[in-house]
């Protein structure tokens, strides 16, 4: 296996992770949006946590599906906070949690246990391990095993929306990058340094996996939050993904978001905002993203506010030892001059 790995081959892989790559094989890169559009887009949305993916996510899919698109979102972060606006606050009975009770009552899972709608959205939590108690990212690939028991692969909806943790693009967490699961990835980010940071690790992550020949591309940034400093604006052109909407730092939003309200409809004057949102996510062709190094990510803030000029000043192993530092003899060997 590892020589077929060093050969740019696939691994041996299993049923469900071929299957996962058979909903996503076709690289869309190349694609015109308008083709896209003809079959299932599986699209992973990454961003920071609290950044706003799950008022992004919830106001989206309530648009996408008045915009008479079918639409099913599944939460994919432990925290399962994804459908919590959706649903007016109530908490979703997660894929996992279910799972693990009817299994000790000896029951199956239904879809009716895990899947619910509203506004014509369908939706889902996978859920996750309590703290301390297993790996997120492992529950989250146990998570879609149990979805393809139910059927995922024989689903009819023209968009399935995956909403990922972004700080962590390992294992589970960067299923759809590393296993083709998804055609393209939309990223959510501030003009702050931390959610920008994030994003631009995903697109690191896209591009690996693009040059070990994998088809993920990126569709764009959604800037939250936005206050107008431009910074991710800047980076969406540094790193070459297009702005698919910027959604105002606005005191109605956060409050509404708070009282969970939906905005994203026509009834709403937000609506017009998430209207477009909604076509630019479905119409916007995945690309391969340029990512930056460390200080080219710097670079897109005012130096005052990220230290710039500061020089690395190499520690001494007095500076290490502090009071414990003392002369040590030397067994260097010198010689008087002849």
């Amino acid at each position: 296996m590892k020589d077929d790995v060093q050969k740019g081959q696939v691994p041996d892989l299993s049923d469900f992770d071929r299957r996962l790559r058979d909903e996503a094989q076709e690289d869309l890169a190349d694609v015109l949006p308008t083709e896209a559009t003809k079959k299932t887009q599986i699209i992973a949305i990454y961003g920071k946590g609290g950044i706003g993916k799950s008022f992004t996510l919830a106001n989206l899919s309530h648009m996408m599906a008045e915009q008479g698109k079918r639409v099913l979102l599944i939460g994919c972060d432990p925290k399962s906070d994804t459908t919590s606006l959706l649903f007016g606050g109530k908490a979703c009975p997660t894929i996992i949690e279910t799972s693990t009770k009817k299994k000790l009552a000896g029951e199956e899972v239904a879809i009716g246990d895990v899947c619910f709608k509203r506004g014509g959205v369908f939706a889902m939590e996978l859920g996750g391990p309590e703290v301390g108690r297993g790996c997120g990212g492992r529950g989250i690939i146990h998570g879609f095993e149990l979805l393809e028991k139910l059927g995922f692969h024989d689903w009819d909806f023209d968009y399935v929306l995956l909403d990922f943790l972004g700080d962590v693009v390992c294992g589970g967490f960067g299923l759809p990058i590393a296993r083709d699961m998804a055609q393209k990835v939309i990223l959510v980010a501030s003009n702050d340094l931390q959610s920008l940071y994030v994003a631009n690790n995903v697109c690191s992550a896209v591009e690996y996996f693009r040059k070990l020949g994998g088809n993920v591309g990126v569709a764009g940034l959604v800037v939250n939050k936005d206050d107008h400093s431009g910074e991710a604006q800047a980076f969406a052109e540094a790193v070459n993904i297009p702005v698919l909407a910027s959604i105002p730092q606005d005191d109605d939003l956060r409050k509404k978001s708070a009282n969970y309200q939906i905005v994203g409809t026509m009834e709403s004057h937000w609506g017009p905002l998430f209207a477009e949102l909604g076509l630019n996510v479905s119409d916007a062709p995945p690309v391969r993203p340029a990512p930056l190094d460390q200080d080219g990510l710097l670079n897109l803030f005012d130096g005052s506010e990220t230290g710039a000029g500061v020089t690395l000043e190499p520690a001494t192993d007095s500076d290490m030892r502090g009071k414990n530092a003392a002369p040590r003899e030397s067994l260097e060997v010198i010689y008087d001059d002849a």
